[in-house]
Parts: C-alpha cells; structure tokens; sequence
C-alpha cells in the first residue's frame, strides 16, 4: 500500500498549493495543473470544450463506473450470494451500454467540429509573418508589403544571459523575440528546413507542425498585451527541449515603432531560403 500512500501525499500537496491550480498567463507556472489562460478567441474555444463539456462527461463517466463497481462489489460477492447466478446477458443492459457511448459522442462531436472549424478557417488577416522551424531554434520573416522586409533568428537566451529585472525566464527567454500588435489577426505562416517541428504557444490555443517543404497556416488574435511563450513539441533532434517560442504582444504605436528599428536591426540579415523537397526531374542524370 505504499503507492497508495504516496499517492494520496501529492494529492494533499497539490490542495495545499491553492492559487497555483490556475494556469499562469502566457507561462507555465510551478505546480499548476490546469490549461494556462486564454487570451485568444481559439484558446476560449479550447477551454470551454475542455471545461465545460468533456470534463463534466469524464467526470460523470467516472462516477458512474465507481459506483457500479462498490454496487456490484456489495450486491454479487460470495457470502450475498453463496450459488452463482448464470445468467449470461441482459438486453436492456446491453443496449444501454451501446446507445449511451453514442449520444455522448454526438454531443461531443457538435463542439468539436465547430472548433476545427474555427481553427482550419483563416479569417482576414492583419499582418502576416512566417516562422522557420530549424535546428534547434525558430526564424521569423515579416513580409516587406506590410512594413517589414526583414528576418531574424530567434535564439533561447543561456544561463548567464538571464536578465530577471526584464522577466527572463530560463529555458523559455530568447534573444529576439516576435512581435505583434494586440486585437490584429495574425496569420502565421510556418515551414521548416530540415526536420519536422511544430509551433506551439499554449495560451493562443495554437498548434501546428512546421514541415520541410510544406507550407501551413495558423492564426492568433491576442487580447491583452504580454509575452507568450511556447515551445516545439515534436522530437526533433538533441536539442529538441532548448528552441523555445516567444511572442511579444505590444500596442499599434509600439508595434509601429518597433518595426522601425527592426528594419535598422536586422537589415543586414537576408531571409533564409526555404528548400522544397525535390523531385526525380532535378536529380542529375546517371552516366
């Protein structure tokens, strides 16, 4: 019983923790054990789907096996019932359990589809930027129609580069952050150069796989100002767990500023180009 012991030790330690059951605001947070916080419409839509519907159905289905188990642990052990009874099927029963499972995956599906709409279906963008997925760190292009004409390379920041007076946070702070202005739609085109990789920022509610020669789509409209960060999610090398992703969501005056200086910035640094996977037709001929 020591496993029950220990068990039941975390479980009153993640009581005792209190506020730190709610998800942090663009971070994950010690201890916490819940969805960190929407700020965008897709994360809303991801919480209330977790929320308010499949944990309220797990929850019940939960309850509904333990009580039948403690029933049946009760109502059919030896000593109730010293002979056995050999009945081998119930049909009511047996259509209960068949009918029940498929009205709840219909309840789930409605929600669920809506979702994937809302995630698959781009709206007009605002702005537009491109994240290159590499090994073992994120680039960002922004597009020269809309003010930008420029890239950069987004580096996780060492120990000893840390800077907590400017909430550094080791293993998720970067040397260049992206940024966007807040309320704007932002589509984010994502690619990758060498290996499969995927972008991720939890509290967007954003998640899609950045493939070599292979372009995707994902958008975001952030509602509060911040930084937000994630991190890629595939297993993508050795480094895999030190390219993490920061979003720095500002104002239309900063934004506008910040854009002026980094066309000064990163003027020198020319946009990496993609290489699409090649065909037959661009092999050299074998003599």
């Amino acid at each position: 019983m020591k496993w029950f012991g220990k068990a039941f030790t975390s479980m009153a330690m993640a009581l005792a923790v209190g506020p730190a059951w709610a998800g942090g605001i663009g971070r994950p947070d010690m201890d916490e054990i819940t969805l960190q916080k929407a700020v965008t419409p897709i994360a809303e839509e991801i919480h209330f789907l977790h929320n308010d519907i499949l944990v309220p159905i797990i929850l019940a289905i939960s309850l509904l096996v333990l009580g039948l188990l403690l029933y049946c642990v009760w109502r059919f052990n030896e000593k109730a019932n010293p002979v056995p009874s050999r009945t081998s099927h119930n049909t009511l029963i047996e259509v209960i359990s068949a009918v029940c499972p498929a009205i709840i995956l219909i309840i789930i599906a409605f929600p669920s589809f809506r979702l994937v709409t809302f995630q698959l279906v781009l709206p007009k963008a605002d702005i537009t930027i491109k994240a290159i997925g590499k090994q073992w760190n994120w680039a960002y292009e922004y597009p020269k129609d809309q003010g930008g004409g420029f890239s950069f390379d987004s580096q996780m920041k060492k120990d000893n580069e840390l800077d907590p007076s400017k909430g550094d946070i080791r293993l998720l702070a970067v040397d260049n952050e992206a940024v966007v202005p807040v309320n704007k739609v932002v589509r984010v085109q994502v690619v990758a150069d060498d290996v499969i990789h995927s972008f991720v920022v939890q509290s967007f509610g954003i998640r899609i796989d950045a493939v070599p020669g292979r372009l995707n789509e994902t958008w975001f409209k952030a509602d509060r100002v911040g930084v937000f960060y994630g991190q890629c999610s595939k297993l993508c090398g050795k480094d895999h767990a030190f390219m993490p992703i920061a979003i720095r969501v500002v104002s239309d005056k900063d934004y506008a500023a910040w854009l002026d200086d980094a066309k000064k910035k990163f003027a020198s640094a020319d946009p990496v180009p993609i290489k699409v996977a090649g065909t037959a037709a661009d092999a050299p001929l074998q003599q």
